[in-house]
């Protein structure tokens, strides 16, 4: 990037799964627009770029956690890390992006003027740290919801004692040698779930330690329907009609545990009872305290997990931590386990808008005193969208909404002549009762930053809806000019 000023319709921040969705969408609905993309990172691909731990998958079915626009067109439909890496980067050359996307550019302030209609972004070169301006006429933000610098670990007691490694799957070493090793894995979570089975032919054994359970289901890692579909029909028929499938089963499914959580509860553990052994104590491993989907339910591709378990190469202990000794990890049972490798599959640190600096009109904009716009935007910032997926079904469906959403509103602006949008509360809005910017949904990743997000109100359109179909109506149907979103 040149040292000078570059102005652009629209800057996209960030290039992972999100980012280059909406690029593709504003080169095919808005090709009168100028964009570029800010990746703070050397390559794209996000997520699936940044973790590279052993069996790194998706936890969504690929016909939905691809783009709507673009076919998957693997016969396997919970896929790994890098199959998913070159999906994205597929797209991105197929749409011609890469170009556009500037790498190594983490936008550090964004300052929006009135008087000149624009965004003033300040990017911080991460190689040499060199400072440049970028103006732009609206930002996207597509930045996740998790700092990439560091995950969460717990201050465990008398961690430096332990002679071993301690890994966190967020920094995973590159050909990390963990064979014949006694490997513990502290968690019990999506990534702890995928961790024990991809590790557990290789290692000497391996434990995963959980202080609670989760709700973990077996799910076929081939779409039969799909497969079947793909024989007979053009791919983005199949693709479109396994797609709708798919997000029908995942939308029924979670409002059925949500309407009937203790009758969900029963059969998703009779279900698990029947992946393992007879002696199992599935009241204490594999029971959750809480209801389906309070935490997201975790997913093992035609049952790995609970045959790691079976086979005798790994088990699950809970337990709580006393404190790391040389040797391992003693716990407050009195138990004592040995390792020779610890992964602290703990969790990711959350941040909003990728801990971006805000500020309108030379006011610093505190994001946790805003309400939410439909879930995209923020009460009082004016041409600014971002992305926040779903956490009861795939990221990418609501991202693609987000996007289109973005385009109509783009076009619109184009039509009417207008050059700024901001969402502003109404006089009856002033006295609106907040809710979390997620409810209910209470993983500790998400009540650590609970004071740093925006609000929910109680009333349309300051609701994020976790609601896919609900959200097809409000971003692709509702009207633009809503009385709430003003334009000038």
């Amino acid at each position: 990037m040149s040292q000078t000023a570059s102005y652009f319709d629209v800057v996209i921040v960030g290039a992972g799964l999100s980012g280059i969705g909406a690029a593709c969408q504003l080169t095919t609905e808005c090709p009168h627009r100028t964009f570029t993309l800010l990746e703070a990172r050397p390559r794209l691909g996000g997520t699936w770029d940044l973790f590279r731990y052993p069996g790194v998958r998706s936890d969504s079915d690929m016909h939905t956690l691809g783009y709507g626009f673009r076919p998957w067109r693997s016969p396997k439909a919970i896929a790994d890390g890098p199959a998913i890496l070159d999906y994205i980067r597929t797209v991105a050359h197929e749409y011609e992006l890469l170009d556009r996307i500037q790498f190594n550019q983490k936008l550090m302030r964004a300052e929006w003027s009135t008087d000149a209609m624009r965004w003033t972004l300040t990017v911080t070169d991460t190689c040499s740290e060199r400072v440049d301006t970028i103006h732009c006429g609206f930002l996207h933000v597509c930045a996740g919801y998790y700092s990439y610098e560091t995950g969460y670990t717990p201050n465990f007691p008398n961690i430096g004692a332990f002679k071993g490694d301690i890994l966190h799957p967020q920094k995973w070493p590159e050909d990390y040698d963990y064979h014949d090793k006694k490997v513990v894995i502290i968690g019990s979570g999506a990534t702890a779930v995928t961790l024990v089975p991809a590790m557990a032919d290789g290692a000497q054994h391996v434990t995963m330690l959980q202080r609670s359970p989760s709700y973990i289901v077996a799910w076929p890692a081939q779409d039969r329907f799909a497969n079947v579909l793909r024989k007979v029909l053009p791919d983005t028929l199949a693709y479109a009609l396994t797609r709708w499938k798919n997000v029908r089963i995942q939308q029924a499914a979670y409002a059925h545990t949500r309407q009937r959580p203790k009758a969900s509860k029963r059969a998703l553990l009779r279900w698990v009872r029947r992946r393992v052994p007879k002696d199992f104590d599935v009241e204490t491993h594999l029971t959750p305290r809480y209801n389906p989907w309070d935490e997201r339910i975790c997913l093992a591709p035609d049952g790995d997990f609970f045959e790691a378990i079976k086979s005798g190469k790994a088990e699950i202990v809970t337990d709580e931590i006393e404190m790391m000794t040389e040797t391992g990890v003693a716990l407050k049972s009195g138990q004592h386990i040995d390792a020779d490798t610890i992964i602290t599959a703990t969790g990711l640190n959350l941040n909003v808008l990728g801990d971006i600096e805000i500020h309108v009109d030379g006011v610093p904009i505190q994001l946790a005193r805003c309400f939410t716009y439909k879930g995209l935007g923020y009460s009082g910032v004016p041409n600014l969208c971002a992305v926040f997926g779903y956490v009861n079904a795939s990221w990418t469906l609501r991202a693609d909404l987000i996007s289109a959403y973005l385009c109509r509103l783009l076009n619109h602006m184009s039509t009417t002549g207008t050059q700024r949008c901001v969402p502003r509360l109404r006089p009856s809005d002033q006295e609106m009762q907040s809710q979390p910017f997620i409810s209910d949904f209470a993983p500790g990743y998400l009540r650590r930053v609970e004071h740093l997000l925006p609000k929910q109100g109680d009333r349309e359109p300051w609701t994020n809806a976790q609601a896919y179909f609900k959200d097809r109506e409000r971003f692709l149907k509702d009207t633009l000019e809503d009385g709430v979103m003003q334009f000038d």
